[in-house]
């Protein structure tokens, strides 16, 4: 397939998967208009990569729909500037469509070929403000903390207090939670203070089990 056939795909997804489905931020609507999802497929998948759904990137893993990443990004309220970590960043789309909007992307990758992969397919992209690592998700990235938003891309027994704990007050963290194998909640978590958090539901989802040591063992 060209790039001019992908790119008018990628024009129909925004406009049927994503306004469609009620996505309002005009930079998650930019975003995903401007990051090549087909780049982040492997490539059995590729023709499939502007489809209404998620699509296996090997190793046991998804690349999400992409009205969910859209809805998870706008969940964050990002504006630009922020400091984002990206849990489970897996081929490193999502986080390619957050790097759109904030400052700085921190993703983190328990496999170490998908993290390997997706950190080489963002560079070759010109996405030089997202750095992806190989670590236990379920931790964060402590040193790289406060964080503006957290977005989690595997669902969770209960929410990492790791992860609360590494959020600045005034961000945001969006993560499925709920049973290992089936429905979850997506909640935001927003912090108010130093002590406080706010939890809001934002309707169900199904993600791949979020592994380690603050998440299923």
């Amino acid at each position: 397939m060209k790039t001019e056939e992908f790119e008018a795909r990628r024009a129909s997804m925004v406009d049927d998967q994503i306004i469609a489905r009620g996505i309002t931020s005009p930079l998650v609507i930019e975003a995903m208009r401007r990051v090549p999802r087909d780049r982040f497929v492997i490539n059995s998948m590729i023709d499939c990569a502007y489809d209404d759904g998620p699509l296996p990137i090997g190793a046991g893993q998804t690349i999400s729909q992409p009205y969910i990443v859209a809805l998870m990004a706008e969940a964050l309220e990002l504006d630009g500037g922020e400091t984002v970590l990206d849990i489970g960043t897996g081929s490193g789309y999502a986080a390619a469509v957050m790097a759109c909007i904030a400052r700085q992307v921190f993703g983190i990758e328990r496999i170490p070929e998908l993290a390997q992969r997706a950190g080489q397919v963002l560079a070759e992209l010109g996405y030089d403000n997202v750095t992806v690592r190989c670590a236990d998700g379920t931790l964060g990235w402590p040193e790289k903390s406060p964080f503006d938003g957290i977005c989690v891309a595997a669902g969770a027994p209960a929410v990492p207090e790791a992860l609360k704990a590494q959020l600045a007050v005034g961000g945001r963290l969006v993560i499925p939670v709920g049973s290992e194998y089936s429905v979850q909640s997506l909640q935001r978590i927003t912090r108010l203070s130093e002590a406080e958090y706010r939890t809001e539901d934002l309707g169900g989802v199904r993600f791949v089990p979020l592994l380690g040591e603050q998440g299923w063992s």
